[in-house]
């Protein structure tokens, strides 16, 4: 009996069994042996173990594994569990997934009879395994960055070759640009453009479909029904007389020289839109795709699908972004006979930097380059607000530092507007802003300047020597107490002020980078880089990051001066019999510049200004005509009572000449100086009279 019950659990054991000898020569198997699929046992038999392991394509593990055989041998310690993958030679790409123990047989008095070798077919619990662990590792590498095309390559790479031999997405042409079609009939006549491509085959072919190229496919195609259905889409054999395959003569001669055997199509979704199309091949391995794999597919195609719409919508509002900023930016400075200016941005730059050149009265300039933290359209929406505040803070006429602190104070009020804390308590600002403020007055050439977070502006004098402003560091807008401080210089005119934005800086904070970049900076200038953008272009290579930052803005301003031929100045008693004198100067001297047509008006104004200056003053009062763009006539006093303009009533003797001043000229308006005032008015030059042509 126990001889027969050996010979039942031989015979009848799942596990396939296989005896070799002291040589290693197989000399028996048992019937489960024989199912294991493609490989003809019988044939096998009497072979040595080497054989069998060239016949099952271990040729590369054919002297470990056998090593191990003989190491069990002569032991007689068993080995278990060793995970192999079997190869047929006799049916190509047949591959089964076995788990090997070995054990020594001995004889009733212990000596060695040969070895058996139990062979476990783990084919099916292994590749769901490998199915599993696929899904992890492509969870951690998909979707890595917020690129379109480099999602959909990461997926191909992930699936190729562990899943598929080929690998392909295609996608809509709108999501390309940030945008994807509902579900519906229309998407029929959508392009599709190859974003992603893997392949084991190398296939050297210019028809082939390259990243941002349209990929055609054929009506009626396993492609097609799954953008139709939205559902995956599984050909577990391909039929090479497939009437699909007849209508596209490219596509069947590409799948029949790969000799594809299997392919998956799936939709790619997310969000209830459609993107695309994933597609896997298999041509290496004979085993088909099954519904496990079909599965597989489609997570790994949702997971991507999420990403890519995560990538479309960052595209989407990045470009947003990038729109609203650049059409809140200046396009061009405005051409100021103080200043030559130029400015660049980054080409792809979609953050809140900006630079800013506002015309002052007094032919006098501001300069103003700044930061709004962050990307995007609320970055772009606060570099908004931040600039028209600094152009209304900048119609007040006020010192660079007293302007920051105003605009500090309205950063803080809107941060805390945004976002009020419970309960009406104390707010806090989240706005994180930075501004350089500067101010070039090109008729006394004094530049004053004040910064809020932003490094030190940076002057290039006109014999190429480079100074760094030592203008103190104040708070960032918005944050802290607003202790700015200002600092003033003489600049001889061709000076280069080069004022950047925060982001332009961000890799040039240590001092050693400081003293770097200013030693490259006069390099620049003393080997002449031509005209002024030029050296701006230039100067963007060297102050900012590379490559730039979302967000960096460089400004750069060449000063000019105002010549003599161009001032007139006086300075009057404070006297009533001086503003007919005041009137003679300025009639004098508008006929000296053949502006007798601005005679009239320019008495009248000078005349209520000084006589404006005479009631509230008892010092010295300053007259000058500045002529420019514009001719400014500026009466200056020692009292810092800044008038207010009223309308007088019909039986009033006076209080009209601020009104007639503001009716008859431009604009007019008033500036603090440190000794007291100064009120202006600008009248438009006449247009230059063009002789007729000559008659024929």
């Amino acid at each position: 009996m126990g001889d027969a019950l050996l010979t039942a659990l031989f015979t009848e054991s799942p596990i396939g069994l296989h005896i070799l000898d002291t040589g290693l020569r197989l000399v028996y198997f048992n019937p489960a042996a024989r199912r294991i699929r493609a490989f003809p046992m019988e044939e096998l038999l009497g072979c040595t173990l080497s054989e069998m392991l060239r016949a099952f394509g271990l040729e590369e593990e054919a002297d470990g594994i056998e090593a191990l055989a003989r190491e069990v041998l002569e032991t007689g310690m068993p080995r278990r569990d060793v995970l192999v993958t079997l190869r047929s030679r006799y049916e190509p790409y047949a591959e089964v997934t076995g788990s090997v123990s070995w054990y020594r047989l001995n004889d009733a008095r212990g000596q060695p009879l040969g070895v058996a070798a139990a062979i476990v077919d783990v084919t099916e619990r292994y590749q769901a395994r490998a199915r599993l662990a696929l899904l992890h590792r492509a969870s951690t590498r998909i979707g890595t960055t917020l690129d379109v095309f480099q999602t959909a390559q990461e997926l191909v790479d992930a699936a190729v070759p562990h899943f598929a031999d080929t690998a392909t997405v295609d996608l809509l042409d709108p999501v390309l640009r940030g945008e994807a079609p509902e579900p519906g009939p229309l998407i029929e006549g959508i392009a599709l453009r190859r974003a992603g491509w893997h392949s084991m085959h190398d296939i050297e072919d210019s028809r082939i479909p390259m990243a941002g190229e349209i990929s055609g496919f054929p009506a009626g195609s396993p492609y097609r029904q799954a953008m139709a259905d939205l559902r995956p889409c599984l050909v577990s054999k391909l039929d090479a007389d497939a009437a699909w395959l007849a209508d596209d003569p490219f596509r069947y001669r590409l799948l029949a020289a790969v000799q594809v055997r299997s392919m998956i199509v799936v939709p790619l979704r997310a969000r209830g839109l459609v993107l695309g199309l994933a597609c896997f091949y298999r041509w290496r391995s004979q085993d088909a795709y099954e519904d496990d794999d079909l599965a597989l597919a489609a997570q790994l195609s949702a997971h991507t699908a999420l990403c890519l719409d995560n990538a479309r919508l960052y595209s989407r509002g990045r470009s947003a972004a990038r729109i609203l900023q650049m059409s809140l930016r200046p396009l061009e400075a405005p051409a100021h006979s103080a200043v030559e200016t130029a400015h660049c941005y980054p080409p792809s730059g979609s953050g809140g930097d900006w630079s800013d050149v506002i015309p002052l009265p007094g032919a006098r300039v501001a300069l103003a380059a700044g930061t709004v933290a962050g990307d995007g359209i609320r970055a772009a929406a606060a570099m908004g607000e931040l600039r028209a505040a600094i152009g209304a803070l900048a119609a007040l006429d006020l010192a660079p530092d007293e302007l920051l602190q105003r605009l500090h104070e309205l950063v803080t009020w809107l941060s805390g507007q945004e976002h009020p804390t419970p309960e009406a308590g104390p707010r806090t600002a989240t706005v994180d802003a930075t501004c350089t403020y500067a101010v070039h007055d090109p008729v006394t050439r004094h530049c004053a300047l004040s910064a809020a977070g932003n490094r030190q502006p940076v002057f290039v004098l006109p014999d190429g020597t480079v100074q760094l402003d030592d203008i103190p560091q104040g708070p960032v807008l918005g944050q802290g107490r607003p202790t700015y401080q200002a600092t003033e210089h003489e600049l001889p005119e061709g000076t280069v002020l080069i004022v950047t934005s925060a982001g332009a800086q961000r890799n040039n904070r240590a001092p050693q980078n400081t003293t770097r970049t200013l030693d490259q900076v006069q390099a620049a200038f003393k080997s002449g880089i031509g005209s002024l953008q030029e050296a701006c272009n230039t100067l963007m290579g060297i102050l900012t990051p590379q490559p730039p930052e979302p967000g960096a803005a460089l400004l750069l301003a060449k000063t000019r001066a105002l010549g003599p031929g161009q001032l007139a100045s006086w300075t009057l008693q404070p006297a009533p019999e001086y503003v007919a004198q005041a009137r003679k100067h300025a009639a004098d001297q508008l006929a000296a510049w053949n502006l007798d047509d601005l005679t009239p008006t320019t008495e009248l104004v000078v005349s209520e200004l000084v006589t404006n200056a005479l009631r509230y003053s008892d010092g010295p009062i300053g007259l000058r005509l500045i002529r420019d763009r514009t001719l400014t006539c500026e009466v200056s006093d020692t009292s810092s009572t800044a008038p207010q303009l009223r309308r007088a009533e019909d039986n009033d003797e006076g209080g009209r000449g601020l009104f007639l001043t503001g009716q008859l000229t431009q604009r007019w308006g008033t500036r603090p100086t440190r000794r007291g005032k100064i009120i202006w008015a600008e009248q438009a030059l006449p247009e230059p009279v063009t002789a007729p042509p000559p008659s024929s």
